[in-house]
């Protein structure tokens, strides 16, 4: 059932994931069926940095919301639009369950605009504080535990399901697979929905419009593209992803990636 992170798996927006395995571990377990069309995975990271440096990790962005267990930072935290960096020092554990993209929707009963870069407390959503989840799941060893617990909660409160979920999950999936997809005029003619509908769709179940999740895989296929090539025409990889001239390119890499391709492929 649980699956260690290793640098073949997918990184899942954890950059420079060969380093970052020597910082900490990251374990993924995958929900129970009746809790899958909602949830995506859950994922726990500890690490030990006593007597090293404190490590800085970048993330970037992605469709979906998250429950951070964390000491003093346990809330449901909706899409970042940028990529953000997670300072680790000493020794800790995380605990966190990812949504698929518009899986939080019904258990937040809001748009999902309104929680982008922002946060709403566990009460509202599970009516357990923040404080008792960490309780509860920092202190168990057994990650079986962890998530038989926090699965018990979800339960209480799970919604019907929503097929408006599976709809969002094949485009973005479509997105994810699909390299010639440049443009929202193409999902709605594959998807047969107005580029209106769709952006309302998005707006409402994952926060973020399907122009950026487009914008967003586009540069994620970039920087693996710099990581498997000695060296690589940026020009050339720009026109690759769609882009009509190299600085809107370099402009775009470095807001979601956090730094230039030149710089990225210096410090690969």
């Amino acid at each position: 059932m649980i699956q260690r992170s290793h640098s073949h798996q997918p990184s899942l927006g954890i950059l420079n994931m060969k380093k970052a395995g020597e910082k900490f571990q990251l374990l993924r377990v995958p929900p129970s069926e009746d809790l899958s069309h909602f949830i995506k995975h859950y994922w726990i990271i500890h690490w030990d940095l006593t007597g090293q440096e404190p490590h800085q990790q970048d993330v970037v962005p992605n469709p979906c919301a998250n429950l951070v267990v964390q000491s003093r930072r346990t809330a449901f935290y909706g899409v970042s639009s940028t990529r953000h960096s997670h300072h680790l020092e000493g020794r800790g554990h995380v605990f966190g369950v990812k949504f698929r993209p518009g899986g939080f929707h019904p258990f937040a009963n809001i748009a999902m605009d309104r929680l982008t870069d922002s946060s709403v407390g566990t009460m509202e959503i599970l009516q357990v504080g923040p404080h008792m989840l960490e309780e509860q799941l920092l202190t168990a060893e057994d990650p079986e535990h962890k998530v038989q617990r926090i699965e018990e909660l979800f339960r209480r409160i799970r919604p019907d399901r929503d097929e408006s979920i599976e709809r969002i999950n094949a485009i973005v999936d479509e997105i994810h697979r699909n390299r010639d997809i440049l443009r929202v005029e193409q999902l709605s003619d594959g998807f047969r929905m107005s580029p209106r509908s769709l952006q309302r769709l998005f707006k409402l179940y994952v926060g973020v419009s399907p122009k950026w999740v487009i914008r967003l895989y586009r540069l994620q296929n970039a920087a693996e593209m710099l990581e498997g090539l000695d060296h690589q025409d940026v020009l050339e990889l720009a026109i690759d992803m769609g882009y009509y001239d190299q600085s809107h390119f370099i402009r775009d890499f470095k807001a979601v990636i956090g730094k230039t391709p030149e710089v990225y492929m210096k410090e690969r």
